[in-house]
């Protein structure tokens, strides 16, 4: 029976990608790790350094185990790691992802000095009043007025929209841009709810609900919106 390899070398035009066995123990594909390694003629013949991308499967890696990994590697002559990738998550990661996805709801009035901040979408049942603000890791939904501050994808995610029954704000934000209000907004008790986005040149733009399906096709988990 052929005996299967714990390590897998690739050579691809950027450099090397191994694939790591998850199945056998840690030892034995450390040691196969630094045997192949050694003996790969392309590391020896190689004069500038080499990227190595590292793809452990379903295999769980401990920090200090990831950390002696690429120190393996990097002691080769020519080699520096680029990146390890593993599909195993932990429990702490596990959590932060569910609390990304949940939608946080909130019935109350945000008065100004106060701050509401949620990690995953927040729908505000009230008005954010004039120096109040809201945050959001997701998105932000407001049925009522929005007349303070609104950060919607504040660690970084520019899909994130902000939408309001009336629209407002003295700032909008969505991931590291800024939107001030205008120094004149015209009174119109009959707007329509409206909603702020990212546009394909890094603005953001205030427009109708309705253009949300087309903008943010994958915006929400619920059924319809076509």
């Amino acid at each position: 029976m052929k005996k299967t390899q714990n390590v897998t070398i690739k050579g691809t035009k950027d450099g090397l990608t191994l694939h790591l066995d998850d199945s056998c123990s840690y030892e034995e594909l450390k040691k196969e790790l630094d045997r192949k390694l050694s003996n790969s003629s392309r590391v020896q013949e190689e004069q500038q350094l080499l990227s190595v991308k590292v793809k452990a499967g379903n295999r769980y890696l401990t920090h200090d185990q990831q950390e002696e990994l690429k120190e393996l590697i990097r002691q080769k002559r020519n080699l520096f790691v680029e990146d390890l990738e593993t599909n195993v998550i932990t429990k702490a990661e596990a959590e932060q992802r569910r609390q990304e996805a949940e939608i946080v709801s909130v019935a109350r009035v945000i008065r100004s000095g106060q701050i509401l901040e949620v990690v995953g979408d927040l729908l505000l049942i009230g008005d954010v009043n004039p120096g109040g603000t809201v945050k959001a890791t997701g998105n932000i939904f407001i049925m009522g007025a929005l007349k303070g501050i609104a950060h919607a994808g504040y660690n970084g995610n520019d899909k994130a929209v902000i939408a309001a029954s009336s629209m407002k704000p003295s700032q909008l934000r969505i991931s590291d841009c800024i939107n001030r209000a205008p120094d004149h907004v015209q009174e119109d008790e009959n707007r329509a709810m409206e909603c702020a986005y990212i546009s394909d040149n890094q603005q953001i733009v205030v427009d109708r609900l309705q253009v949300l399906m087309r903008k943010r096709p994958n915006l929400t988990r619920f059924e319809g919106g076509r």
